[in-house]
């Protein structure tokens, strides 16, 4: 083997959707190794201890496979029961040779990424954060913007543009913090209003839906809208959240629909990178007339608005898996479940002070990274013994412990 530690964990792609640049190949190699940066940086790990991977599956984008630079197999991309067959491979493979490490997939196509999750979520030690990250750090973002917009939890709609892997897992989480304030299933999920490329998403519309959007369709007597902001006039969500990938789609028309059904809507602009998010923060707060709150997955800066400054804040994983990676170490967890990564999503909400709240900060500043970390890390490892997945019981001194186990770098005195 060419690693010469044991590692603790790994982060891992095939390289198929990198952002919103799309098929990469093995050019996605540099997802992993950022990733890793913030597991240590944020969560504690060793360097030594972080291995990046990428699996070269072939690439289908043309201009880059022709590139006389390109280091990958120039040759299609795997799919089907071939890429399932290659990853099963892998996955039995770091199994075999560090059981008790933890795995994390980043920048799998959608259908991979969920079919997946499903597959090994119950059978290593493993999460998506494409799917669960996202979904954490955006109901964190939620749970604030319900609590500064004064709405119960239970009493928020939502609309949902766009329908990938990334949408499903954000919905799916918003649900199960619905539940948690007092919904059952069925009514949280009537509070989201999906749309993919064909509009609202229903049972009646007359196309084929795969099992994720099945869960998400619309089963009363909803119009079928096609247009977002019809859909945003039908349903006057309390907010709007975009993981299309597909660039502006949030014009004045939508920002004004929703400012008409909500006194201060939440807008969240999350495709990734800045030049696919759905809206600018600066475009938002005109529209708006600044009466918004604002998170987005890229950063954006802060505007003045007739004086006074709206907050552009940022809705970033970095904030959720770098202490879901220590709390699963520390504790021992023989898998990650949705109980875990909604802790630290309470953990990161549940930070944000209420003077921030009423000036429309909605998250953390990055620059606290590293405290949030470990107050993730202590609340995992606690919701993990709780509900049974821990080998190792939270200790009496569980924050001296966990101060003691984050990495500190040392520089070398001359």
């Amino acid at each position: 083997v060419n690693w010469p530690r044991t590692p603790d964990i790994i982060v891992v792609t095939d390289g198929g959707r990198i952002l919103g640049l799309g098929d990469l190949g093995v050019g996605g190699m540099g997802i992993p190794i950022g990733k890793l940066h913030l597991y240590c940086a944020g969560g504690g790990f060793h360097p030594s201890s972080c291995l990046p991977i990428q699996l070269d599956m072939g690439c289908d984008t043309a201009s880059i496979v022709t590139d006389p630079l390109y280091l990958g197999n120039r040759m299609p991309r795997l799919k089907g029961e071939e890429h399932e067959e290659f990853v099963d491979e892998f996955m039995t493979a770091v199994q075999d040779k560090w059981p008790k490490c933890i795995i994390q997939f980043e920048d799998f196509q959608s259908e991979y990424a969920l079919k997946y999750l499903e597959k090994y979520r119950s059978k290593y030690i493993y999460f998506n954060d494409d799917v669960q990250g996202t979904a954490a750090v955006v109901t964190a973002g939620f749970i604030t913007g319900m609590k500064a917009q004064g709405t119960k939890l239970k009493d928020a709609k939502v609309v949902m543009f766009g329908a990938g892997s990334s949408a499903v897992g954000v919905s799916t989480y918003l649900c199960n913090a619905m539940v948690l304030a007092g919904l059952s299933p069925e009514e949280a999920r009537n509070r989201i209003y999906m749309i993919d490329s064909k509009g609202l998403i229903t049972t009646s519309r007359g196309d084929s839906l795969n099992e994720w959007k099945q869960k998400f369709a619309r089963i009363d007597d909803t119009p079928n809208i096609k247009r977002l902001a019809d859909v945003i006039k039908h349903v006057k969500p309390n907010a709007l959240f975009g993981l299309t990938g597909a660039g502006p789609s949030f014009d004045k028309e939508v920002v004004e629909a929703l400012c008409t059904g909500c006194a201060r809507p939440l807008i969240f602009p999350l495709s990734n990178p800045t030049s696919k998010a759905e809206i600018t923060c600066e475009q938002a707060v005109e529209f708006s007339k600044g009466k918004l709150l604002f998170a987005a997955g890229s950063p954006f800066p802060n505007v003045v608005y007739e004086g006074s400054i709206v907050y552009a804040s940022q809705c970033n994983n970095m904030l959720i898996f770098p202490g879901v990676g220590m709390g699963a170490h520390l504790s021992g967890a023989k898998v990650i479940t949705d109980g875990m990564m909604l802790a630290a999503a309470f953990t990161v909400a549940n930070y944000v002070q209420d003077e921030d709240l009423k000036n429309g900060k909605l998250y953390p500043d990055l620059r606290c990274l590293r405290t949030m970390g470990k107050l993730i890390t202590k609340a995992v490892w606690e919701k993990a013994h709780e509900e049974g997945v821990a080998t190792v019981p939270p200790p009496v001194n569980i924050r001296k412990v966990i101060n003691n186990s984050f990495y500190e770098p040392q520089y070398l005195q001359e």
